[in-house]
């Protein structure tokens, strides 16, 4: 077997500079996402230093990157406890798809883009970006925060809400008849709905299978069955809303041994998907979109925020974890670089205005998120959120087993 050279010198160049980034991100006690995504910038296609040969290697690793950061974040909950956050979050997705997707629309509409672009641009400001903020939380040690479980059901409906945009926007910018729109969204919420009750109903049995004392068997299993899920699921464009299903089925000890198997294999693929994303931009193409982009992320930025609050103030955060919540779900991502793929009759300044967009979010969103208030006195924990689901057992993540001399894992909201 012949590997090329060229292949081999890109991706050592990479992973050594990653990790000098994540070095002197861990400095400053930040997060390196923002510096992944510039330094995609700087890789891809139009940037100071194109690296063609490992491009292909790059984006294959991107999309196991983000199921292995949604399979992990996963394993932080069970499926009992996550559906009765979701229940109490249906108010939170209204408030999330009012405030979120008409600015998006409203903008299409004054730069005069066809029923597609509006559609398209909707969309793109609506959804966060689950990959990114999956990290951050991990990043920022707030797995255990009293307002993360809002956090995480607003992502997770954003992503169902995506199972039956997608297909609606794919016949559309076909120009496809309204019958088959309704048909496309019902199939994929059907289908979406069967792997949900599935989850829910089996998954105990999933969680036998996948969780042999053997850590090689471990690593093998659960992540040959999360590929094989996030690979039906893609059918519907959720394979994100797949590898956190799985995650859910597996709790107890099989989640703290498939979570210590799978960090490094993790870690290294998330870094590849975020450097992806900065990738997929082509910088010479950002700068005429830049000012129109950078209303429309500022307007975004703070509905995003106000969504963030209303959400948290349901899980009994106070000021302090509203905000975080809010600061939490600014960043845009790869769902929003999906929709570019699938408006093509509107590709033309819609592509460059969603790319600026999604960048500016991207690299702001989590500097946001690290900036906003962690310090509090922590409280104890009510029975009604005992009674609630979410509060009843403590979290076996690293996040809140390791100190955090921020205070930014206590639950005082």
């Amino acid at each position: 077997m012949h590997t090329p050279i060229a292949l081999l010198l890109e991706l050592g160049i990479i992973l050594t500079a990653l990790s000098l980034i994540v070095a002197g991100a861990r400095r400053f006690a930040l997060t390196p996402v923002p510096l992944y995504l510039l330094a995609g910038l700087a890789l891809g296609d139009g940037g100071i230093a194109p690296v063609p040969a490992a491009r292909e290697f790059v984006d294959t690793g991107a999309a196991i990157g983000l199921i292995l950061l949604l399979l992990t974040l996963g394993l932080d909950f069970t499926a009992r406890e996550f559906t009765a956050s979701l229940r109490r979050h249906r108010s939170s997705a209204v408030v999330d798809l009012v405030l979120n997707a008409i600015p998006g629309a409203v903008a299409g509409w004054l730069f005069g883009l066809d029923a597609a672009g509006v559609l398209a641009l909707a969309g793109a400001t609506y959804v966060s970006s689950s990959g990114i903020i999956a990290r951050l939380l991990s990043d920022l040690r707030r797995l255990g925060n009293r307002e993360t479980p809002a956090v995480l059901s607003v992502l997770v409906l954003e992503d169902f809400a995506m199972a039956a945009y997608l297909p609606l926007l794919a016949v559309v910018t076909a120009g496809g008849s309204w019958w088959e729109a309704l048909f496309a969204v019902l199939a994929a919420t059907a289908v979406v709905g069967a792997a949900v009750g599935a989850s829910s109903r089996w998954g105990h049995h999933v969680g036998r299978v996948l969780s042999p004392a053997d850590a090689e068997q471990v690593l093998l299993r659960v992540l040959g069955f999360t590929l094989v899920i996030a690979a039906l699921a893609e059918m519907v464009h959720v394979s994100a809303v797949g590898a956190f299903l799985v995650g859910l089925t597996l709790t107890g000890a099989a989640a703290e041994r498939a979570r210590t198997v799978l960090g490094p294999l993790r870690d290294l693929f998330a870094a590849v998907f975020f450097l992806a994303l900065g990738m997929s931009a082509d910088p010479r193409h950002l700068l005429p979109a830049l000012p129109a982009a950078a209303v429309l992320a500022l307007t975004t930025a703070i509905t995003k925020v106000a969504t963030g609050w209303y959400a948290a103030g349901r899980e009994g955060a106070g000021r302090r974890g509203k905000l975080r919540a809010g600061t939490a779900l600014i960043a845009r991502g790869e769902f929003s670089v999906v929709v570019i793929g699938l408006a093509a009759t509107a590709q033309g300044r819609l592509a460059a205005l969603v790319t600026c967009y999604v960048i500016l979010l991207a690299v702001c969103g989590p500097v946001l998120t690290r900036l906003a208030p962690t310090r509090g006195v922590p409280s104890r924990i009510r029975a009604s959120d005992r009674a609630a689901g979410m509060l009843d057992r403590p979290r076996p993540c690293t996040a809140t087993s390791t100190p955090d001399p921020a205070g930014s894992g206590d639950r005082s909201g």
